[in-house]
């Protein structure tokens, strides 16, 4: 997959961001994108519940790119606010990450 660079603006400072993702039947889930050069199994979620997958991140201000690969199946984050087509004919998330007060 092409590794875009992630848009840098603002102050800098790490943002905390939370992804969240519902699935009861998932064994792994993992999220790829421009913050790992989309490394499927850099950036594990972690099961909080019997459905329940979460991942805290925290990233510079910019525009990141993302997906999520569960039990190895690439997919779209279906709770993502913004996707954009990739080479592949399929999308990627969006990941808007502000600057966080200093």
């Amino acid at each position: 997959m092409k590794k875009p660079k992630a848009n840098k603006n603002g102050n800098g400072h790490a943002a905390a961001i939370r992804i969240e993702f519902h699935d009861a039947v998932a064994a792994t889930v993992a999220i790829a994108g421009t913050f790992n050069e989309w490394h499927p199994d850099a950036t594990p979620m972690l099961r909080v519940g019997p459905d329940r997958w979460v991942k805290d991140l925290a990233l510079p201000p910019g525009n990141y790119e993302y997906r999520l690969v569960v039990d190895g199946i690439w997919m779209p984050d279906p709770s993502a606010r913004e996707t954009v087509p990739n080479q592949f004919g399929e999308q990627n998330s969006v990941l808007n990450v502000k600057a966080s007060p200093a």
